[in-house]
């Protein structure tokens, strides 16, 4: 598909094997009050995304995969627009989403990257508040006040006691991001990593405070498989590292265990 000279925005869906939620993602995407570019990536191309991409009009580049934080990349560096949003395949977004990132742009050009508030759907409910949602926005405090941080330690802040940012919610302006974002041997905290990497780097992180997408959590997600093979704990002990003493970093990866259960459709 061609970019308009006027679009500066790219939605890539990164699809993976055969998501029944795959085309719900494609139609949100698509139908933005202010029209983004659209693409598919993936690394499983198979009939059903074939099919989907050729009913929306939607170009596919495949990938070779490498690791989680590797795809992504790919995704990020398969769009040509200043703006890159990395859609999973399993969330939604909704219609002002991409205007008002655009928006947000326009009136701060040198952040690195852009995220919004977000929603969880659970059992094909949309719930906007429970306890895990109430800890990221706290977690988010500083920024819900400013709406831009600039300086090192001020982004840092909203790191340091746990992964803030949801990662589906963020657009990443290319200019002021390095090649690689998320390449790492993380299979779980490759987001919470590339957000700290940033966070030493010149380039704002700008917030909206609006739930703007749809994070669908789901007890087959890779994710969830992940946290029961007890992967994640080691990978937020690395992390809460990189803020604290060890000591303190043990207490918080303890702490933080507890926030797994977030992830299960049992939990409220």
């Amino acid at each position: 598909m061609a970019k308009p000279n006027n679009i500066e925005h790219t939605f890539v869906v990164l699809a993976y094997q055969e998501s029944p939620h795959l085309e719900d993602c494609i139609k949100s995407v698509t139908n933005q009050t202010n029209p983004s570019q659209v693409i598919i990536t993936t690394t499983t191309k198979n009939s059903r995304i074939s099919t989907l991409a050729q009913k929306y009009h939607l170009k596919i580049i495949e990938g070779k995969h490498t690791n989680i934080g590797g795809d992504f990349d790919f995704a990020i560096h398969s769009a040509n627009t200043p703006l890159v949003t990395v859609a999973h395949q399993d969330d939604i977004y909704e219609k002002d989403y991409s205007q008002r990132i655009l928006s947000a742009y326009h009136k701060h050009p040198n952040s690195s990257i852009i995220f919004t508030d977000y929603f969880e759907i659970r059992s094909k409910k949309r719930v906007y508040t429970n306890k895990n949602l109430k800890i990221k926005r706290f977690l988010l405090a500083p920024i819900h006040i400013k709406k831009t941080l600039n300086t090192k330690p001020a982004k840092r802040l909203i790191l340091r006691f746990g992964d803030s940012i949801c990662c589906p919610a963020v657009t990443f302006v290319i200019k002021n991001c390095p090649k690689e974002i998320f390449t790492s041997h993380f299979k779980c905290d490759c987001d919470w990593h590339a957000w700290e990497k940033l966070s030493k780097r010149k380039g704002a992180f700008t917030f909206i405070p609006k739930p703007l997408m749809g994070h669908r959590i789901s007890e087959e997600s890779t994710t969830t498989d992940i946290i029961n093979q007890g992967i994640r704990t080691k990978e937020d002990y690395e992390i809460f590292s990189r803020f604290w003493p060890t000591p303190i970093a043990k207490v918080f990866t303890k702490l933080y265990q507890k926030s797994e259960k977030s992830n299960s459709l049992k939990s409220k």
